[in-house]
């Protein structure tokens, strides 16, 4: 097992990083790290990352050169974390308006734009972890052969809800926001409502499907 690589942020925060890439196992050991330093009295907050973890903490209690030796002595100890997501399929527009670049994935990795749709709705995604924007979910397991870079100039406004590819990553942007993903399409979901009782729609460790609702060329 791979030990963390530990950077001190400040005099109050521990920066606790795996090398690339970034792996469902990797992760899981990230969740697992997590919960285990909440434990700890002198850690106050464990913000997990893509392939990290920060560790908020008391430096009245303990400095940071002894919160590192205890993160090294727990971390091969550590069981992963698997937690019990739930499988949440998203509808999806491929294409046309709601998807402006497919053509342009479908040129970079050399497949017709129907097999570009085919190959992304045949994924089973993992959310690793939200951040960007309120309700934007990093997520793993897109196919390598669909990976695409983002674009040279980002839009200063991408469409909420749309469906994107960013490198060896895909995603759906909660609210309008710019971006330079790749857009694929759009789907009819909310990904943030502020007003629900749970404003956004995936949490880490869910299960995504994305289902083709229509493809346009």
């Amino acid at each position: 097992m791979i030990a963390p690589r530990l950077h001190s942020l400040g005099d109050a925060a521990l920066l606790c990083e795996l090398p690339p890439p970034a792996t469902l196992a990797q992760q899981q050991q990230i969740w697992a790290l997590a919960n285990e330093a909440l434990q700890w009295p002198a850690v106050q907050e464990a913000l997990p990352g893509m392939n990290n973890l920060t560790l908020m903490f008391d430096p009245a209690r303990i400095d940071a050169a002894e919160l590192e030796m205890q993160v090294l002595a727990a971390w091969p100890q550590l069981a992963a974390a698997a937690i019990e997501g739930r499988t949440i399929e998203i509808p999806v527009a491929y294409g046309g308006e709601h998807g402006p670049d497919l053509a342009d994935v479908a040129a970079h990795t050399g497949f017709t734009p129907a097999e570009v749709v085919r190959r992304h709705a045949a994924g089973e995604y993992v959310v690793y972890l939200l951040g960007f924007l309120p309700g934007f979910a990093f997520m793993g397991g897109l196919a390598p052969e669909l990976a695409t870079p983002r674009r040279a100039e980002p839009r200063v406004a991408v469409p909420a809800r749309s469906v994107g590819i960013g490198g060896a990553q895909t995603g759906v942007y909660p609210l309008v926001s710019p971006g330079g993903w790749q857009l694929i399409g759009r789907t009819s979901l909310e990904m943030f409502d502020p007003a629900a009782a749970e404003p956004t729609l995936l949490r880490p460790g869910d299960r995504v499907r994305f289902v083709v609702e229509s493809v346009h060329a």
